[in-house]
């Protein structure tokens, strides 16, 4: 079986003791997600959070970029390059991958628009229904259901990309184009442990209510290794 090289833009490093001394950083939650799988991936981590981005995009086979707390509304110091890459890929139709913020960022890359939700966070266990259907979701389900942690979101689909779900609380929840860009609000790399400690580190910020509300959540199932399996043949599928 073919070894992806899969390069991980990593556009988050928490520092904190609480969660990032506690957890494995975003890029090898993402690892140790692939690495259940029966494909291989050969990883190269860039750290894109501090500026790193790969020189050539032939670098690697493929790319994901990560989620992160920033916002994809505000300017960092990776922003513009981020953005050329994406668009880089897109115009050599490299294969790429984007959950929540890399999601986000591919979605203003391409010409389709984020706005902060007027509702507040979108937190817990939510399931994303997949109106359309592609050759690589196998197994083939009609929704799955992961975590999620944002507050901005796409509001606008890029043009000649296609809407391929929808969530409760999120309209464009999953957006592809080709056979190239395949992208998830959701994140399918978090478990119910980290999310756990990622809420005691925000209690002060977050309404009891919502908290309550998120852990009884996180009692359902998720769907994070079904949407690995999506992205691995994905990755593979010509």
């Amino acid at each position: 079986m073919k070894r992806i090289k899969l390069g991980i833009l990593q556009v988050n490093h928490d520092k904190s003791v609480e969660v990032g001394d506690a957890f494995p950083d975003d890029a090898h939650r993402f690892r140790d997600l692939f690495d259940a799988l029966d494909q291989r991936f050969q990883y190269r981590v860039y750290m894109t959070i501090g500026g790193e981005l790969p020189q050539d995009i032939d670098e690697q086979d493929a790319y994901l970029i990560t989620g992160s707390p920033l916002s994809v509304l505000d300017k960092h110091i990776f922003s513009d390059k981020l953005t050329a890459f994406i668009k880089q890929c897109d115009a050599n139709k490299k294969k790429l991958v984007g959950a929540c913020f890399g999601h986000q960022a591919i979605a203003l890359a391409l010409g389709g628009k984020v706005m902060r939700s007027s509702t507040g966070y979108n937190i817990g266990i939510e399931k994303t229904q997949f109106i359309e259907h592609r050759s690589w979701m196998v197994p083939a389900q009609e929704s799955l259901s992961m975590h999620v942690f944002h507050e901005d979101q796409v509001c606008e689909v890029p043009p000649g990309c296609v809407l391929l779900g929808s969530s409760e609380n999120c309209k464009v929840a999953s957006f592809s184009k080709g056979n190239h860009i395949l992208t998830t609000q959701a994140h399918p790399e978090f478990t119910n442990p980290f999310m756990s400690c990622v809420l005691s580190s925000m209690e002060n910020h977050l309404d009891a209510n919502v908290r309550e509300k998120v852990q009884a959540s996180l009692q359902n199932p998720q769907n994070g290794s079904v949407f690995a399996s999506w992205c691995s043949n994905f990755y593979l599928e010509s």
